[in-house]
């Protein structure tokens, strides 16, 4: 919105030239996201503890995670907006990967706000089942491949994705391109979701992965930048930097709330939005295989409750002590925040490699 208002004025009032750049307008979405966490972080979580939305507590879970009970909870309201509205200000509103960002994030915040509802509101055991939020997950992912698929942005490499290490090599799959973005994006939306069971895992782990794929989305829109680095130039996508700045600096305003002990948790409401925005700026940007590197503890996450569930219906035993892995290692005697911070280490390091690969190839 400012990008439409402001830029056409710098042939009358030159300083406003820079709002073409890429850069500058990134750096204010960061600190527009985080001063909107800030300003309204507060007084949307003492509407949730009036309105008690809190918390429910598993009873099977790790005996230390009793003492959160009564936490307020849906608190992925602030990071959805936080993550909207700077992004709606500081891109360009006619930019067909933006659009499709935000509306990802808003489709999936919302499919998760109705889980947080009927699940801590309504009282429902389960919430909503999970067939229902798989199809809407599916749903979502096949609509972006679609798009993607039969109105590309970049026709000589529509159906196709990188593979790091290979100069310009590039897998075609296809048909099957439809099918494989929504696999992407269902899956990162739930591996997001089962990391989130740790004050502030998933948010710092959501940061770093933002601040990476910020990296990718201005090299890929840069063509002297993704020539130099013989990677895919798809135009107009740098804007997508400016959607992952917000993304950073939300899950930073977040992270002030949700650290140890946390004051608020982001619950379906912000994992579910997160891991599909994630998911999708990953397919847009054709890094889908990267993201499994840059979300290696995601993954890790995931593989371990699917390991854990199909060792214990083949063999009636239990691979880890509990799934997902973060509570293993809390059952093993290490305290939560020595979880949350060597897995926040393990993340950087892989998104520190991950931009690496741009290198090595």
């Amino acid at each position: 919105m400012l990008y439409h208002l402001l830029y056409p004025l710098h042939e009358i009032f030159s300083p406003f030239n820079v709002f073409r750049y890429i850069t500058f307008r990134s750096a204010y979405a960061t600190v527009t996201a985080l001063l909107l966490c800030m300003i309204f972080g507060p007084i949307i979580i003492r509407r949730l503890r009036q309105f008690k939305i809190r918390q429910v507590i598993r009873q099977d879970g790790p005996q230390t995670h009793l003492t959160k009970k009564g936490t307020p909870t849906m608190g992925g309201v602030i990071i959805v907006g936080c993550i909207v509205i700077p992004t709606l200000l500081w891109a360009p509103l006619d930019n067909r990967y933006v659009l499709t960002a935000v509306g990802v994030t808003l489709v999936l915040g919302a499919l998760g706000f109705l889980d947080d509802y009927l699940h801590v509101v309504r009282r429902a055991p389960k919430g909503l089942l999970g067939r229902y939020k798989l199809l809407v997950q599916v749903a979502v992912g096949l609509a972006v491949g679609a798009i993607f698929y039969f109105a590309p942005a970049a026709p000589e490499i529509a159906t196709s994705t990188t593979v790091p290490f290979l100069k310009s090599r590039l897998l075609d799959l296809g048909i099957f391109y439809i099918p494989f973005v929504a696999l992407v994006i269902t899956a990162t939306s739930n591996a997001v979701n089962l990391t989130d069971g740790l004050d502030g895992l998933a948010t710092g782990l959501m940061a770093l992965a933002a601040g990476a794929f910020a990296a990718l989305a201005y090299v890929s829109g840069h063509a002297k930048i993704a020539a130099y680095l013989n990677i895919p130039m798809l135009a107009g996508s740098g804007e997508l930097t400016i959607f992952c700045a917000a993304m950073f600096g939300a899950a930073l305003g977040f992270l002030w709330f949700n650290n140890h002990p946390a004051d608020v948790f982001m619950g379906d409401t912000g994992s579910l939005a997160l891991g599909g925005a994630l998911g999708t700026v990953a397919v847009m940007l054709k890094k889908e295989v990267l993201l499994f590197l840059i979300g290696g503890v995601f993954v890790m996450e995931a593989l371990s409750v699917i390991i854990q569930v199909v060792s214990f219906k083949l063999r009636k035993k239990r691979v880890f002590r509990m799934a997902p892995i973060h509570h293993h290692f809390e059952l093993k005697g290490w305290p939560e925040s020595r979880v949350v911070v060597r897995f926040w280490i393990v993340g950087m390091l892989l998104a520190l490699l991950s931009l690496s690969t741009l290198k090595l190839q």
